[in-house]
This record gives C-alpha cells, sequence and structure tokens, in this order.
C-alpha cells in the first residue's frame, strides 16, 4: 500500500512549472521547481495528513490534471493516451489550488506552515521551506509566473475556501 505522497508532490509540482514556467535559464527553472515542490509539499500534507489518508490516495488517485489543463489552456487532448503524459495522472486539482494559493500569499504560506508544525509533522520550517516562505529576489524573478496572484487566480480560487477553513485558528491538523 502506498503511504508516500511523493509521486502525487511530483507530478503537481510538474504541472504547475509547466503552467507557470520559469523564465531566465537552467537556474531560474531550478529555483522556480524547488517553489514549486514546497508550496505542493506543504499543500498535499494538509490535505492528507495522516499515512491513511495518503494511502487511500494512492488507491483511488488523485483525480489528474484534466480541470486544471482546461482552466489554463492547456490542449489536454493531446496528452490523452501518451505514456509520456501518464504523470499527469497524479495531479491533484486541491493540491495544486493550494500551493497556488501558498505561492501567491506569504501570509497564507507562513500559516499553513505553522499549522503542519502544530499538527505534529517536523517541518523544520525555516529552512525546509525558505523558498517559500522567504524567497529572495533571485527566487522571485526565477518564479514569476508562478507567483503571479492574477495569473494564479483561477487555479487558487478552486478550493481556496476548503484551505482556508482548514486554517482557520484553533482548527487542529491531524497528523
Amino acid at each position: 500500500m502506498l503511504t508516500d505522497l511523493s509521486p502525487l508532490i511530483a507530478a503537481t509540482a510538474e504541472w504547475l512549472t509547466r503552467a507557470y514556467p520559469a523564465s531566465g535559464g537552467a537556474l531560474a527553472s531550478a529555483l522556480c521547481e524547488v517553489q514549486a515542490r514546497q508550496a505542493v509539499t506543504v499543500a498535499a500534507w494538509l490535505r492528507y495528513p495522516t499515512p491513511t489518508d495518503a494511502a487511500l490516495v494512492g488507491i483511488v488517485g488523485p483525480g489528474g490534471s484534466g480541470r486544471l489543463d482546461w482552466i489554463t489552456g492547456a490542449d489536454a487532448g493531446a496528452h490523452s493516451g501518451d505514456d509520456a503524459h501518464a504523470w499527469r495522472t497524479w495531479v491533484d486539482e486541491v493540491v495544486a489550488s493550494w500551493a497556488a494559493a501558498l505561492l501567491t500569499d506569504p501570509e497564507l504560506a507562513r500559516l499553513a506552515v505553522t499549522a503542519l508544525a502544530e499538527g505534529g509533522h517536523d517541518t523544520g520550517a525555516s529552512v525546509r521551506f525558505r523558498r517559500l516562505l522567504a524567497p529572495d529576489a533571485t527566487d522571485r524573478r526565477a518564479a514569476a509566473l508562478l507567483r503571479h496572484p492574477d495569473l494564479l487566480a483561477p487555479v487558487a480560487s478552486l478550493h481556496e475556501d476548503q484551505l482556508m477553513d482548514l486554517l482557520k485558528p484553533g482548527r487542529a491538523l491531524i497528523a
């Protein structure tokens, strides 16, 4: 039974970096990917806080990128049946939406990482999620599209209300 969220995190971060790519070469691409992966990791840990949750999503699958592709204007039909794009089946729409919200709202990102730490995840937040929580100028340039609130709004708004509800003060996370 799969209790590891790595495939979901990798696929959802890949989707975000393809939908909102870096500009500026290999270093910018790497920095953009790290920021996406950190946001997706936080979102996935919030969405699937227990090993049982992770195992269940491993069994039933996260749903894929179809709706996200449609919202962002990607040609999802071009990928159907293509083994090179099988990773898209591991994209989690809710996790992508929450990650988009975290990338565009520094205070929300801080609340999410704090909630993880309070929920029992040993996050080492100041180090582990530094590029999400405190991006420097190089990080911001590399992920200009990935962190642009107007560009990410259609994705972030899909499930942002659920994230805000989850992060309400006094609400305990299961960890």
